[in-house]
């Protein structure tokens, strides 16, 4: 699924450069759920950040289907995200003024589908993570749960390759984030799309099958459960 070959990543604080990544190498299956930990400044969210196509390396390659992604052009790697790539962050990122069936339905109107098919198919999994019923109420409506419930389903609604999600507990009381991990998790065995998380969050890491550790922009250990 993923090859990621010497990744090198290298950022300048005026006329210091701090270095990110400091050549990585990995490999990740279909079908894993896996978390990347580390303290900060270790270099997961970089890590995360050019595995999705946000940030491009200063040096190496990553592969994604056999295919590499890490010198696209903009454009080249904007219709990459749209197509092949979830997120979830944090913050949830869902656009106030729409409603839970807006802010999913706009992915696939990204991507042109017909009115139909998006209506069938932001039901559908909006119901499978537990929001039917509440599609027609804005995040304000919603509890921080049911928020992230949102932002799952808009990354899983055009079936992507890969979810990435960058702390995605971080905002949840600790009930309500091993609910959204388990509904992840049950996800992740239906559908088969990998799930990969940044973290701090010990629950993230326990729920992970596959646990790996940076540290100063290097793998220090690659744990599978």
């Amino acid at each position: 699924m993923i090859e990621v070959q010497n990744a090198v990543k290298e950022y300048y604080t005026g006329k210091i450069v701090v270095q990110a990544l400091k050549g990585i190498n990995l490999e990740i299956e279909d079908g894993e759920f896996l978390s990347i930990a580390g303290p900060s400044g270790s270099g997961k969210s970089t890590l995360l950040n050019v595995l999705g196509c946000i940030d491009t390396l200063t040096q190496g390659s990553i592969l994604l289907e056999g295919k590499d992604v890490s010198s696209l052009s903009s454009d080249e790697a904007a219709a990459l995200r749209r197509e092949k790539i979830g997120f979830v962050f944090q913050t949830f990122n869902l656009i106030p003024v729409l409603t839970a069936y807006e802010n999913v339905s706009f992915a696939l109107e990204l991507l042109r589908w017909d009115t139909r098919r998006i209506q069938s198919t932001v039901y559908g999994i909006l119901s499978e993570v537990g929001l039917e019923g509440l599609e027609n109420r804005k995040p304000s409506e919603l509890s921080g749960g049911q928020q992230q419930r949102v932002a799952i389903a808009r990354a899983l609604v055009k079936n992507p390759s890969i979810v990435l999600a960058d702390e995605p507990t971080a905002n949840l009381d600790s009930n309500t984030g091993e609910g959204i991990l388990k509904l992840m998790r049950n996800l992740n065995e239906k559908h088969g799309t990998v799930f990969i998380f940044s973290t701090h969050d010990p629950m993230v890491m326990d729920y992970a099958r596959r646990l790996i550790h940076l540290h100063d922009g290097l793998i220090i250990q690659d744990e599978r459960k």
